[in-house]
């Protein structure tokens, strides 16, 4: 499966897939589930460097769906 990014402006609620995206409704609220929890982990913290902690969480995303342990 391809993971196809919201688009903005075009998202729906209706039914059980996003029309913009074509994701189901249920998938869209777990990965925004995922990434509020991320935010609040950097919120607890005080990170200040914000750019460098995403860019870490998405790089070492990358790298461990690129080589499974």
């Amino acid at each position: 499966m391809k993971f196809s990014p919201c688009i903005a402006g075009k998202c729906t609620d209706q039914g059980t897939h996003c029309e913009g995206c074509g994701r189901t409704h249920e998938e869209i609220a777990e990965t925004k589930k995922m990434i509020k929890a991320l935010v609040a982990y950097a919120q607890l913290k005080g990170y200040e460097n914000h750019e460098e902690y995403a860019l870490f969480i998405g790089n070492t995303i990358l790298n461990k769906l690129l080589n499974p342990s």
